[in-house]
């Protein structure tokens, strides 16, 4: 069997290679045990042009147990076209050697070596024994097989991967029987259950809040079945959907009759993969489709490329750039292959061999690096088993000559190979805009140095990042080193991508101002003007949506993208051709209702928001609210006149300031002790009190059933290791609010806490309950409190004055330091609660990406999307203005998957015979009066202006009165602005978006572009 060296072994790892803070977001996407397995692989990698360093980069970042480089060929000139860790001066040194040291930089934990060997001597069987995963790049076909026929029959994972130009191939074989331990790496799914038939082919129907999503030969489990209760924790039966909220699962004839209740449980069961080698998948090969828009590509680049390594072979080189009679004879050995293989695809082939491009490099890169990873660690589904891409579209229009992809002797031959001179000229003239230094941004600007972006005497690079460097940037944000820890973002990426080259030294301006509506005083009209393009490296919507308005303001071109573990998506936004990036969206996640999270959790996420929310109610908001009250004049009065809960919130200022202010560390165990009880036993016996276990609804139905799980209250045990771990968290986190020293001394905790008297609790008549979001929120204590009740409570508070310059500390949430109890609280806090209803708890690690919100990241998924943008860019440089040139992009590296489509063109709108889209607009120069715009209206469109806007501000409207009107129509825009505005205009503000009503001569209300007035 073929399978990842681990899997069924004993590992003798060092654990330290899965150091969380470095690890903290891949952890996310491959999981511990995935991580392990790839801490025990050994990989080769073979071939160290610019595709092979990005694959060794890329599983670097990673975490294999080591990397193996062979490559003792010599370094030339063309090499710096895609190679972004040789420099000027390696030149003629071995490849392998010069690049090992910058390798190793990027990850302390992996080993990298250089195998050795001398110029001209190929990889042979001998060298590639010890590896788990060989990895062979730009090598002829012929060793290629050889290599292969012994990785095949010894276990050995193999990939062939290359670039020629604008076209990429890659061959997996992992093996005659490859284990799969998780095809795709979603969470398992689950969900309560209605019914269960007692038949030969029983029917499950689920609770219809939520489909189900299994799909046909998914397995599941159940848990909490009553009545057929055989079911529970079953053997995984196989599933056949029969509709989103049914699926059956074979025969339950035998067993007991299904009374109610019942979770099932999706179970991941291990998939076997036969691989082919390649010498039988060079005959009966099987495509991996990469754009179905190019279904026939697959089948003409199979052949393709079989024929450029004949050629190779013959000649002893590659097809000339652009060569004719070169690409005669490879389209002759391509049609003994493939008769039918379209000639004019094969022609480009030909010319595009010698030539190497780094974005192409980066897609396939980031590709066979995940690939390489799922042979290591047996997670996601490997690519089976050939795959062919090609971006053709990002030819330039003007398709160069042979004479213009001759070599110039400059470090773009290769790029020049493919572009030729004078669109290398356009390349390096070009001014961009990188919003975000960050993943995405360190792999954009290494690209752009490899392609010489900005690199000629018009061109400049603006980078922007308010962020500084920590620790978990590291494993993907590969121009941040250990020693640039602290440092700004967009400097230390500026620094670096100059270093790789040279020629874009003083053409990166970095700057640490985030862009909004704060800084229009330097991202100004001079800067946009200053500019050709904007790139967004961003992790936010709010930031996107602003640059998306900024880029439609100013006419720019925008290209975003984003990951989100394996998966990437990509857009191009093209002035008068394509939608905005605000024109659609994702629709809003969706909430949990609050009425769930507070009263009737059934899975492990309500809990952890809840929990969440417990954070900030125990240890963030009570101290700013007694900061308040000390520092601000009135507190009283102005902040809790209206709010409703004037007895709740001074008793919790009394609580926080007398009655339980600590002042040893023990006095801060015996309120965590005393917190556990309200909320893990008090709470939960008032609500079973309100609605006791055999509650029934007004239709006579068990109250709680369906969704709604029945809690029990918990008894304090300090040997029990959540509770304990509750009591230190809160008891430290308390702490922290009054400056108190804090402990972990499990023994004092225990002794401590095992000492409390805990008042007995008497439920109370009347509480209500609310079931549903619907239902109005119950208040409990304020509004009916008499004010001389609310006036003795504030009598026992100390007036300010007399506690000057006392101040609580608010704890701020960090979730990335394991030292502050942050994240070992809501853990805690989480998984008691989930106690409490019975619901399986989370660990610590998968509590902090929920509540800390983590989005998962993984340098593989950042390459490729990275290479397909750059991809897009060249379109954008060539200045092509069809809508079927560009083409977004959606991956999943884990199934795998690609997705391209043609970018949504900008909707049209009409008035009278003109139609317009987003991108136009009405310009008016020399700060016109109002009355000119009206009047321009009218005389130019035949259209009544009713209504004039600007910002926030309704300047004027037809219903203003005539009064009004003659004040304001005489005026010059910019002064009407400053005067119902009541402010004056920034310095900065050259021109102002306006906004109109107008109706047409039926006095229909009419859609017309917005209104820039330059003033």
């Amino acid at each position: 069997m073929a399978a990842p060296a681990s899997l069924g072994q004993q590992m003798d790892i060092d654990e330290a290679a899965i150091d969380e803070g470095l690890y903290s977001r891949q952890l996310y996407v491959l999981g511990h045990e995935a991580m392990k397995r790839m801490a025990a692989s050994n990989v080769l990698i073979v071939g160290l042009q610019g595709l092979g360093v990005e694959i060794a980069k890329n599983i670097i970042l990673a975490g294999v147990k080591s990397v193996t480089l062979y490559d003792p060929e010599p370094v030339a000139l063309q090499d710096l076209s895609s190679q972004f860790f040789l420099r000027q001066e390696d030149i003629g040194k071995p490849r392998a050697a010069v690049t090992l040291p910058r390798l190793a930089e990027l990850n302390a934990y992996v080993p990298v070596r250089d195998l050795g060997g001398q110029a001209g001597q190929h990889i042979s069987v001998d060298l590639i024994q010890g590896f788990q995963v060989v990895v062979l790049c730009g090598v002829p076909l012929e060793k290629q097989l050889e290599i292969n026929d012994w990785t095949h029959q010894n276990g050995v994972h193999f990939v062939a991967t290359e670039t020629r130009g604008l076209f990429g191939s890659v061959f997996n074989d992992f093996g005659p029987r490859f284990t799969c331990v998780d095809a795709t790496g979603e969470q398992p799914l689950s969900g309560m259950i209605v019914s269960v038939d007692k038949d030969k082919e029983a029917l499950v129907t689920c609770l219809d809040e939520t489909r189900h999503g299994l799909e046909d030969g998914d397995f599941v489990t159940f848990t909490e079945v009553q009545g057929m209760t055989e079911l529970n924790n079953c053997e995984p039966r196989k599933v056949t959907v029969k509709g989103p909220y049914t699926f059956t699962i074979g025969d339950t004839s035998g067993y007991d009759n299904y009374k109610t209740g019942g979770i099932f449980s999706q179970v991941k069961m291990p998939k076997f993969i036969d691989f082919k080698s390649l010498r039988q998948a060079l005959k009966e090969p099987e495509y991996f489709i990469t754009d179905f828009a190019k279904f026939d590509r697959p089948s003409i680049l199979h052949a393709g490329f079989q024929a450029l390594s004949q050629f190779r072979q013959r000649k002893g080189r590659l097809p000339r750039p652009r060569n004719a009679e070169d690409a005669a004879e490879v389209v002759a050995l391509a049609k003994t292959i493939d008769a039918d293989a379209d000639e004019k695809i094969l022609t480009e082939l030909s010319y595009q061999a010698s030539g190497d491009i780094a974005p192409m490099n980066a897609v396939i890169g980031g590709f066979v690096a995940q690939e390489v990873l799922k042979a290591c660690s047996a997670k996601f589904h490997p690519m089976v088993q050939n795959m062919y891409f090609d971006s053709l579209e990002s030819m330039p229009t003007e398709v160069p000559t042979e004479a213009d992809v001759q070599p110039v002797g400059s470090r773009y031959d290769a790029q020049i190979a493919v572009f030729g001179k004078s669109f290398q000229q356009k390349i390096a003239n070009f001014r961009e805009f990188l919003v975000g230094a960050g993943a995405i941004g360190c792999e954009m600007l290494k690209n752009w140095s490899m392609i010489g972006l900005a690199s000629g005497p018009r061109g400049i690079i603006h980078v922007t990042d308010l962020d500084t460097i920590e620790k978990s940037n590291l494993n993907r944000q590969f121009l941040f080193r250990p020693k640039d820890l602290g440092k700004f973002k967009s400097e230390v990426a500026a620094s670096a991508v100059a270093d790789m080259n040279p020629d874009l030294s003083g053409k990166i301006l970095s700057k640490q101002e985030p862009v909004g509506p704060d800084t229009e005083k330097i991202y100004d009209e001079a800067f946009f003007d200053g500019i050709d393009g904007v790139t967004n490296a961003l992790d936010n919507i709010k930031a996107r949506l602003y640059m998306d308005q900024r880029c439609v303001f100013y006419r720019k071109a925008l290209l975003d993208s984003g990951t989100l573990g394996t998966k990437g998506n990509t857009q191009v936004i093209i002035p008068d051709v394509t939608e905005s990036y605000a024109s659609s969206q994702d629709p809003p996640e969706k909430e949990t209702p609050s009425c769930t999270i507070k009263n009737f959790p059934n899975a492990i996420n309500h809990t952890i928001e809840w929990s969440r929310m417990q954070f900030d109610s125990l240890f963030v908001k009570p101290a700013q609210a007694v900061n308040a009250y000390l520092s601000e004049p009135n507190y009283l009065e102005s902040n809790l006149k209206f709010s409703g809960q004037q007895k709740e919130q001074i008793e919790q200022l009394t609580s926080f300031l007398v009655t339980n202010k600590p002042l040893t560390f023990e006095e801060c165990i015996v309120w965590a002790r005393l917190q556990f009880e309200r909320d893990y036993g008090n709470d939960i016996r008032q609500l079973l009190f309100s609605l006791p276990k055999d509650a029934v609804t007004s239709t006579g139905q068990p109250f709680w059933s369906g969704p709604k799980r029945a809690p029990d209250p918990l008894t304090f045990d300090s040997n029990d290791p959540t509770h304990l771990a509750y009591i230190i968290s809160a008891a430290n986190l308390h702490a922290f609010n009054y400056g108190l020293r804090g402990d972990s001394d499990p023994a004092l905790f225990r002794k401590v806490a095992d000492t409390v008297i805990v008042p007995e609790f008497t439920p109370k008549s009347g509480v209500t309950i609310q079931i549903s979001d619907s239902d109005p929120v119950p208040q409990q204590g304020q509004a009916s409190a008499a004010d001389t009740e609310i006036e003795n409570l504030i009598a026992q508070l100390p007036a300010p004055a007399s506690l000057a310059g006392y101040r609580l500390s608010p704890v701020e949430f960090e979730k990335d330091d394991d030292t502050n109890h942050h994240i070992d609280f809501i853990t805690a806090a989480s998984n008691l609660r989930a106690m409490n209803y019975g619901i399986n708890p989370a660990d610590r690690h998968n509590t902090k990406q929920i509540a800390g919100k983590i989005i998962p990241a993984i340098a593989t998924t950042t390459s490729l999307v990275t290479g397909l943008v750059c991809l897009e860019l060249f379109k954008i440089i060539d200045g092509k203005t069809k809508l079927d040139d560009y083409k977004n992009g959606f991956v999943n590296l884990a199934l795998p998957f690609f997705g391209f489509s043609e970018p949504i063109a900008a909707p049209k709108h009409k008035y009278g015979n003109t139609e317009w889209t987003l991108w136009d607009r009405f310009v008016f120069d020399n700060n016109p009066t109002l009355q000119d715009i009206v009047s321009w209206f009218r005389t130019n469109h035949n259209l009544e202006v009713g209504m004039v806007s600007q910002g926030v501000s309704m300047l004027w409207s037809s219903f203003v009165g005539k009064k009004k009107s003659q004040e304001r129509l005489p005026l010059k825009f910019s002064n009407l602005v400053e005067l119902v505005s009541k402010k004056p205009i920034p310095p900065h503000v050259k021109q102002l978006v306006t906004e109109v009503m107008v109706s047409d001569e039926d006095g229909e209300d009419v859609e017309v572009p917005f209104l820039v007035v330059r003033i």
